[in-house]
């Protein structure tokens, strides 16, 4: 297995799957969504959770929704192990609702996914964020928020909002576009693009903090992937500009390639 960290009681590897790809969700373009979304089928999501556990990946972050708990039913009906660390799905009316349903399936920890955590943010509404903070803390589970805002962190410490581990997107997806020598994407209409100057101000909203955080949008969804060795470099500036007690979240398409033997390898690599 991995070096793990500590959250909560559970001890999860450094390296864990991110759930985009599963869930069809690219940030490149429509076609590429339907790909994933073609190909990660129930039984090739089972299969890629598989692979995890056999590439010493201990976590996966997926999604709360309908269609992910009805794959981890199979999934865990048929012996599968991973631990599941679960997000919120935004979609989902009640939110409360959505956590119990969530809890069914024993997640190692939850967390508020980053579009639910960035809107309340953005509009100040704190008493919602510690609303649906302790309606997590009520489960009994390490409780975590997502946020594409490196802001987010300093705020959520300073108000106390009851956060036990945050989970760090390295591009702020989510700003107005603003014309820039540092744009690489700008997929869907040019509301979302990859700015190289937010890591590093990310990475210093992680270093901030004492609590584990895991950074996410490592390979920019796969925009940061164009030069030969590119993978290796983006992992090297994640583990090299976070702590030792956090760990990165990487999406992983089985499509074309074993992309889960190809992360586990570098991560070991390099943690090593």
């Amino acid at each position: 297995m991995l070096p793990v960290i500590k959250i909560g009681n559970a001890e999860i590897t450094r390296l864990i799957m991110g759930g985009n790809m599963i869930s069809g969700s690219s940030h490149i373009s429509r076609e590429k969504d339907d790909e994933f979304e073609d190909y990660y089928s129930t039984e090739n999501i089972k299969k890629a959770l598989r692979r995890c556990e056999e590439c010493g990946i201990n976590t996966a972050a997926l999604r709360g929704d309908k269609h992910i708990l009805r794959v981890f039913r199979e999934y865990r009906q048929e012996g599968g192990k991973i631990q599941w660390l679960a997000q919120t799905a935004s979609e989902v009316s009640s939110f409360a609702g959505n956590i119990q349903n969530i809890m069914r399936y024993k997640p190692v920890a939850i967390y508020m996914n980053g579009g639910t955590t960035d809107k309340l943010f953005n509009a100040g509404d704190f008493d919602t964020l510690r609303e649906y903070f302790k309606a997590m803390r009520d489960t009994g589970v390490p409780v975590g928020a997502a946020s594409h805002r490196p802001e987010f962190i300093k705020t959520a410490e300073d108000k106390n909002l009851g956060v036990d581990f945050y989970m760090c997107c390295l591009f702020n997806v989510g700003k107005p576009y603003v014309e820039s020598p540092n744009v690489i994407a700008r997929p869907y209409g040019g509301f979302e693009y990859f700015d190289e100057g937010d890591p590093p101000l990310m990475y210093d909203s992680i270093r901030s903090t004492d609590k584990p955080c895991f950074a996410f949008k490592v390979l920019g969804s796969s925009h940061r992937l164009k030069p030969p060795g590119s993978a290796k470099a983006c992992f090297e500036e994640a583990f090299g500009n976070i702590k030792k007690t956090d760990g990165i979240m990487v999406g992983m398409y089985q499509g074309k390639e074993d992309q889960i033997a190809m992360n586990a390898g570098l991560a070991n690599e390099i943690l090593a």
